[in-house]
């Protein structure tokens, strides 16, 4: 997960990319979960980074667009960032996901079409929606919020 000091601009429409662009802007790691639908290990550096973070909000490492707010970030123990529900919708869209042998819902960035993870429902976590937005850590993009950033400057 990268981490930025400044709010990236949003996108204006839709991003389409080739290959080649895509290959030429993402690390092999977010490529490969971005682009071709991977799942990064669970527990790994990316993680250990997203659960010290403090409050700020999360982009789609493609495009720039919003995703995610640490607002709606909680621990599942799952081993990837889970949140209970995307900051801004309109840029997280939801597909039915038939492929690993299981019928699940895959989370997909509306801008660019980044795979995140995949959405799940109803295993009772303590939370407003009692969904879990389990998101590959590699394809976000971390902004803290200005409190956040004073604090880490002085």
């Amino acid at each position: 997960m990268s981490t930025s000091k400044q709010e990236p601009e949003q996108p204006s429409g839709k991003v389409n990319k080739s290959d080649a662009e895509w290959r030429s802007i993402l690390t092999d790691e977010q490529y490969r979960v971005a682009r071709k639908s991977g799942t990064e290990r669970p527990n790994g550096a990316v993680y250990k980074q997203f659960k010290a973070q403090g409050a700020g909000t999360y982009y789609c490492v493609g495009c720039n667009a919003e995703l995610f707010s640490s607002k709606e970030k909680f621990d599942s123990g799952c081993g990837w960032p889970s949140f209970y529900d995307p900051s801004n919708a309109k840029n997280v869209s939801q597909h039915k996901d038939v492929s690993a042998g299981m019928v699940r819902i895959e989370v997909r960035c509306n801008v660019c079409d980044a795979h995140l993870g995949h959405v799940f429902e109803g295993e009772g976590f303590n939370t407003p929606t009692d969904k879990r937005y389990c998101i590959n850590g590699v394809v976000l993009k971390f902004v803290p919020d200005q409190e956040d950033k004073a604090d880490a400057d002085e």
